[in-house]
């Protein structure tokens, strides 16, 4: 649960703290304090957009602070550029985080939060969480993932034999045109090399006895480096380590005369095996052309097309099998979406029921409250129906959709009411309500006080913000806001409302002229609730006790 939560620099507040308790805590005070401020502190806290203008005049950041429980600290700060950081226990973290840890540690109800009671998907989630049926959607979620994979790879395979089909003369022409060539990797680097030498065989050999001939010719120059040599070792032995290079220098020119006359006697015009090579580079340079642009390009179009040549002879065996798996998938599909319409119809039933025996407490005596299944025509990830809440407002009146005929104050009522009903059902440990008490007054009001203690009761923590002081005599803890100046700007500050004080903030709520009479209606109000309230936990209260 909220323990303590700080705020400093948000728009009129400067720096508040606000200590809470299991049960029932309400927030009071003058209109404009800056009640819902701290609320609009609390979103921020739990991941809520936030923009540069909540930073108060003159400060440089918003920071949000809260303790949850004993062990859990989390922290937003919010700059004048707009920009947050934020921590959990210490630890930096990301704001998605804090809005993922926050889900399941506070459930906000403001105005806006209210409105979200008008949405499909919210009325589906209610009553799915009051029938008990998550696994169920889940299994539901799965199934249809399951069958649209499988649909998915079924008109994918489909797809792609009616495309082999159409161009299967192609393919099998492509790979028996390759394979008929039967070109080799690196053949035409080979090919061109030859090319070559055949297209120029006569100069070729003509130069390579050029070459024989005058190497041969050096070899007396050779000879006579030789005699020079061992003349100049005489007289100075240290160059005799050149005699090394010049034996490698003959045996060089030696091997290098073979070579060229070993060159020259290969070389030979032979017209008729130039014809061959031009002509099967021509055959080459096509292929490279249509499939190329390498050789190792071609056989791996050679390669591709055979595989989809393949897919005619495997894909209907394929198709077949994926058509049974579909079919499966599909019974299945259906089993998951009837059993989640069975435990939603079961649920619909009981839901508005429950709800119903409320709504006269809340004001809402001619209202009658009902969950319709609506069939689709094609089941979804969802299961086979939309959720529809439907309302009738008044004794005659047909029921309309929710979302076409409640005003504000009735859609939280009716937020309410269904949070009493789901309380059990709820994980979430404390509740925030906003505005709650919005167009109602008198016996209405005390009824919804009942219900928010009930809602709060003692596993959970419910934070209300009111103007009535028929709701504020039920908290268990008492929370003021009061607007003041601080350094010439306006600043909200809390205290905690208790004994005395209490009593005198439930009379100034009261609006009576004469304070001894509205104290005596205070102290009667918070009578009446602490009583009501020790009733129905089974514990006894003390005459005139005010709840602390």
């Amino acid at each position: 649960m909220l323990t303590e939560l700080r705020v400093r620099d948000l728009a009129v507040i400067a720096d508040v703290t606000l200590p809470l308790q299991p049960g029932l805590n309400v927030l009071t005070g003058e209109t404009g304090a800056g009640k819902s401020m701290l609320v609009d502190a609390l979103a921020l806290l739990l991941g809520e957009r936030a923009s540069a203008d909540v930073v108060r005049p003159g400060a440089e950041k918003t920071v949000i602070e809260a303790l949850f429980g004993d062990d859990l600290v989390l922290k937003r700060e919010v700059t004048r550029e707009g920009r947050s950081r934020v921590w959990i226990n210490g630890s930096p973290a990301t704001v998605g985080m804090l809005a993922q840890i926050g889900a399941t540690l506070v459930d906000l109800h403001g105005q806006h939060e209210t409105q979200s009671l008008l949405r499909p998907d919210a009325q589906r989630d209610i009553l799915d969480a009051y029938a008990g049926a998550a696994v169920a959607r889940v299994a539901v979620r799965d199934a249809h993932q399951r069958l649209r994979d499988l649909e998915q790879r079924e008109a994918e395979l489909t797809a792609r034999q009616d495309d082999v089909r159409r161009k299967a003369d192609y393919l099998r022409h492509v790979v028996q045109e390759i394979e008929k060539a039967a070109p080799r990797v690196g053949e035409d680097d080979a090919l061109e090399t030859e090319a070559k030498r055949l297209a120029h065989a006569d100069e070729l050999g003509r130069l390579a006895r050029e070459l024989e001939t005058t190497v041969d010719t050096s070899g007396s120059s050779l000879a006579r480096a030789h005699k020079i040599l061992t003349a100049l070792v005489k007289v100075d032995p240290s160059v005799g380590k050149w005699q090394e290079l010049l034996d490698a220098a003959s045996a060089n020119a030696q091997e290098l005369a073979e070579a060229a006359r070993s060159y020259a006697a290969d070389i030979e015009a032979d017209p008729a095996r130039l014809a061959a090579v031009e002509q099967r580079r021509d055959l080459l340079f096509r292929l490279q052309q249509k499939h190329g642009p390498s050789i190792p390009d071609i056989l791996a179009t050679r390669d591709s097309s055979a595989r989809e040549l393949d897919l005619l002879d495997t894909a209907d065996l394929d198709l077949r099998n994926l058509a049974e798996e579909r079919a499966k998938a599909a019974a299945e599909f259906e089993r998951a979406c009837a059993a989640l319409t069975k435990q939603r119809t079961t649920g619909a039933g009981t839901l508005s029921q429950a709800v119903n025996e409320l709504l006269p407490a809340l004001g809402m005596a001619g209202g009658m409250f009902a969950t319709r299944l609506q069939p689709r025509p094609t089941p979804y990830a969802q299961g086979a129906e939309d959720v529809v809440f439907e309302v009738t407002l008044n004794v005659g009146m047909d029921a309309r959709p929710l979302a076409k005929v409640a005003s504000g104050g009735e859609l939280s009522r009716l937020m309410l009411a269904l949070k009493v009903v789901l309380a059990a059902h709820d994980a979430v440990p404390t509740l925030v309500f906003d505005e709650v008490d919005q167009g109602i007054g008198g016996e209405v009001g005390v009824r919804v006080g009942e219900a928010l203690a009930r809602v709060a009761g003692r596993e959970r923590q419910a934070l209300v913000i009111t103007h009535l002081p028929q709701i504020a005599a039920y908290a268990d803890h008492h929370l003021v806001v009061a607007k003041g100046s601080k350094g010439g700007v306006a600043t909200s500050d809390v205290r905690v409302a208790a004994g005395d004080v209490r009593t005198r903030e439930i009379a100034r709520m009261l609006g009576d002229a004469d304070m001894e009479t509205a104290l005596r209606h205070a102290a009667e109000l918070l009578r009446t609730a602490s009583a009501k309230t020790a009733a129905r936990s089974g514990t006894r209260s003390s005459p005139g006790s005010a709840r602390p």
